[in-house]
């Protein structure tokens, strides 16, 4: 178990994606001032719920550890930064510290090893394929072997497909990369005109 800071956000991260941020309260400033001078990273958990004013009533137990990959001065004049995904994580307690932070205990999921992309979900790999050709600087790690890699291609389409984020989720809490894959399969349908 760690503890860990945890941002709640409308939207679901995954390993190896990239999250860019706009921060502009003192508690999530706070929160990235520490995580860039003890080199750590934050977590980031799907909110399932919100009340009317959109405060966070529930988030989902299943995140991401996020790591700040770079950091800049907006136009405005906020704190934008890039964070990429590392770990899923479960959340267990949490608590809030004075300032309003949630922090959270966390115990890391295992990714499997590597598995090659079965035949049968060929077609996520070419639909994949087709996305990477305008969003492959996004991914600098990509190279076409990536294609055949079953987890990281479950994770790329689980973000770039047009999900909506209790989707996502669902997809971020699979363990098993073909069980991923074969839930994408099933969904592909929906995106055919």
């Amino acid at each position: 178990m760690a503890e860990i800071p945890i941002f709640p956000l409308r939207t679901v991260l995954f390993p190896g994606g990239q999250l860019p941020l706009r921060i502009f309260e003192q508690r999530y400033l706070d929160m990235v001032r520490h995580c860039t001078r003890t080199d750590t990273g934050f977590g980031v958990c799907y909110v399932v719920d919100c009340d009317e004013s959109g405060r966070q009533i529930e988030s989902a137990r299943v995140g991401t550890l996020a790591r700040i990959v770079d950091w800049y001065t907006l136009e405005d004049g906020l704190l934008g930064l890039t964070a990429e995904g590392t770990s899923r994580f479960v959340l267990g307690a949490d608590r809030h510290e004075k300032n309003g932070l949630m922090m959270g205990e966390v115990e890391w999921l295992p990714e499997p090893p590597p598995i090659t992309v079965p035949v049968a979900f060929d077609l996520l790999s070419q639909v994949l394929e087709r996305f990477m050709e305008k969003a492959s600087d996004h991914y600098p790690d990509y190279t076409p072997e990536s294609l055949q890699d079953a987890c990281w291609v479950g994770y790329r389409l689980s973000e770039l497909l047009p999900l909506g984020g209790v989707e996502k989720q669902h997809l971020l809490e699979l363990s098993d990369p073909i069980h991923r894959l074969q839930s994408l399969l099933d969904l592909l349908p929906k995106f055919q005109s």
